[in-house]
């Protein structure tokens, strides 16, 4: 039997009356149900789910009784259908297109603030790779239906969308070759013949006239400036926007005259009309009431006569000339991959160029409020262009840099550092401490670890010696009473235990006898050690290789001798660095005879490049792991196993 015919029709019904019941309950359960009871391949069943959707947001603009709310409830519903696999990717794109066509620009810019908050969504994998184009179609046709200059801070947050959707390297939004919007011209008044400019002043002149004196207050008044504003400072400075428009045309030698001469005169009256702070902040006070205290924003030039002395005053428009030229200087000095060969400067150009930037920046600093500032900040902004120009001109490559593949494997950091790096060479070495008295404490002997096991280091007293005032006093003829005795001193108890567990049998003992105090036990030992100890025989002495920590052994370690019985079975850090400097290169064919692992011998090799080296770090990992058992006689040994007799026969006879 055939398997059923996908109806389109019905199913789309079904879907219709599902979205409009997870509308109601705003929850995506329901639609996820009836699609999945639907039978039919799982392409037909998505693109008969788009379909219903957008009927249904058609139903929703026809009736015009839905309210924004309404729009993105549906929109919320068909990215929940996206997340869950049952709708194509495209569908919110197509419906977000759809509202934004048929609604007036006031309710559009609702919608739009749904696509800003949701701008981490679009870049998510399930939405950016399908949707990327929608949103971009969809914010040009909004651009197109905008006013740049009514709704200015809408475009503006299209624009600002559009960089944090698309990343830095999209070339779908740079201007590759360098190209300029030449349709932007500056309408201006051409004609002297209808100019106004001389009039205005001629009938200023005469009010001025009526004005008495003492009227118009200081602040009220604007700064004089010694260049008459004319018709014919109108014309040039107007005429300045053209190649601003077009900087190509300061290549050509006639043009760059004019531009040479505009620029000169027009500067001039900047630097001549100074600003103070107190007009600069009147004005600004008075703009902010005249909007509410809502920004101002201009989004074209307003070149009537009758504004060019007010335009002059203002700081925020005499900025954003300066600002012009700073970007047009850049241009011309800057290297542009798409410039042609002949668009080369002369000398006497760059020289014109570099000093006027300088007289811009200066004037940039003068204009208050905060000219410092902006100067400062219009100079680090233009220096982060010159990295963005170089971007462009090496073909804008990727910003992830791919790690390169070296075919030689790089050897592992280094954890700790080197012997070779604080050990010397040879006998007279001296090692480091990182400070003058520890350095001088750890060289006073050769080999430190020998000179500690010296009889010069022996700082424990005997018995007789340390217990002859206790004996003394325990003794009735000596008529000193119980509480003055040095038994009863709790430091001297605490010493005479210590001692007798080193050194007297009687300590370790059981005993039946109870003791009430210290005192008493040692009143208890003090009579016996009187009776073993004759003072011309040696206490017998149990040693256990502990020394006492409280005495330093300086001189002790400079005057002791090594005893003979352990210089002869231990190996020394001298006989190392012989037999170090013979094995050289072969220390390998020793190491396995030595029972080195790989590991340990992979860490020597890394841990220095010098063979000597690392035959001196064998034998001294050797001797650490062995401890008392690294003598002379298992290291000739393992010399002969190895193949190195003479070697061994060397270190014997040393």
């Amino acid at each position: 039997m055939s398997p059923p015919v996908f109806n389109f029709v019905d199913v789309k019904e079904k879907f219709t009356a599902a979205a409009r019941h997870a509308l109601s309950g705003k929850t995506c359960k329901h639609l996820i149900a009836v699609f999945n009871q639907i039978s039919g391949n799982e392409t037909e069943k998505k693109t008969t789910l788009d379909q219903a959707l957008r009927g249904v947001l058609g139903d929703q603009i026809v009736e015009q009784k839905a309210s924004c709310h309404d729009y993105l409830s549906l929109i919320y519903l068909s990215i929940d259908a996206v997340t869950e696999g049952i709708c194509s990717a495209t569908t919110p794109f197509v419906l977000l297109g759809d509202v934004l066509d048929c609604l007036p620009l006031d309710l559009c810019e609702k919608i739009f603030s749904f696509v800003e908050e949701n701008v981490s969504t679009w870049k998510s994998s399930s939405f950016y790779t399908a949707g990327k184009n929608y949103l971009l179609r969809m914010c040009n046709d909004l651009l197109r239906r905008l006013s740049k200059s009514q709704n200015t801070v809408f475009c503006g947050r299209i624009q600002l969308f559009l960089a944090r959707l698309f990343p830095l390297s999209e070339k779908s939004g740079l201007n590759l070759q360098s190209q300029f919007n030449l349709d932007n011209i500056t309408v201006f008044n051409k004609n002297e013949q209808e100019s106004t400019l001389g009039q205005k002043q001629t009938d200023e002149k005469e009010d001025s006239m009526e004005v008495e004196e003492g009227e118009m207050g200081e602040d009220d008044a604007p700064a004089p400036c010694s260049i008459p504003i004319d018709y014919n400072l109108y014309r040039k400075f107007w005429m300045l926007q053209d190649y601003f428009r077009n900087p190509l045309q300061c290549y050509d030698k006639f043009s760059w005259m004019t531009f040479l001469k505009y620029s000169d005169e027009t500067l001039a009256v900047f630097k001549s009309f100074k600003l103070d702070d107190m007009q600069a902040s009147k004005r600004k006070m008075e703009d902010l009431r005249a909007s509410d205290g809502e920004h101002v924003y201009f989004a074209k030039f307003l070149t009537s006569e009758k504004l060019m002395d007010l335009q002059i005053s203002d700081s925020n428009f005499r900025r954003h000339i300066l600002l012009q030229y700073l970007i047009l200087f850049q241009y011309l000095k800057g290297q542009v991959k798409f410039k042609s060969s002949s668009c080369v400067l002369s000398d006497d150009q760059s020289t014109w160029i570099e000093e006027t930037t300088k007289l811009v920046y200066q004037l940039l600093r003068e204009t208050p409020p905060d000219g410092d500032k902006f100067a400062t900040m219009v100079e680090h902004i233009l220096n982060t262009e010159e990295n963005w120009n170089a971007w462009k001109n090496e073909g804008c490559p990727s910003f992830v840099k791919e790690r390169t593949v070296d075919d030689k494997p790089k050897r592992p950091t280094r954890k700790r550092q080197a012997p070779e790096d604080f050990l010397g060479k040879g006998p007279d070495r001296k090692i480091f401490m990182g400070n003058d008295e520890l350095t001088r404490l750890w060289n006073l002997n050769q080999d430190n670890m020998e000179a500690c096991k010296s009889d010069g280091r022996e700082f424990m007293p005997s018995l007789d010696e340390f217990f002859a005032e206790a004996i003394e006093q325990a003794d009735p003829a000596s008529m000193v009473e119980d509480e003055y005795k040095v038994v009863r001193n709790p430091n001297y108890g605490w010493r005479a235990l210590r001692l007798l567990s080193r050194r007297s049998p009687h300590f370790f003992q059981p005993t039946n006898q109870k003791f009430k105090s210290l005192a008493d036990y040692l009143d208890s030992m003090v009579s016996k050690l009187a009776k073993e100890l004759p003072k011309d025989i040696p206490s017998e002495e149990i040693k256990t290789g502990e020394e006492d920590d409280d005495d330093n052994g300086d001189n002790l370690l400079k005057d002791g001798n090594d005893s003979p019985s352990i210089q002869s079975k231990i190996v020394t850090n001298q006989q190392m660095d012989d037999l170090a400097a013979k094995l050289g290169a072969q220390w390998k064919t020793l190491a396995s005879h030595l029972e080195m692992k790989a590991v340990e011998m992979r860490e020597i090799e890394t841990d220095s490049e010098d063979v000597e080296m690392q035959a001196k770090l064998l034998l001294v990992a050797w001797q650490d792991r062995e401890g008392t058992q690294a003598t002379v006689e298992n290291l000739a040994t393992a010399l002969n196993a190895a193949g190195f007799s003479q070697i061994a026969d060397s270190l014997n006879e040393a």
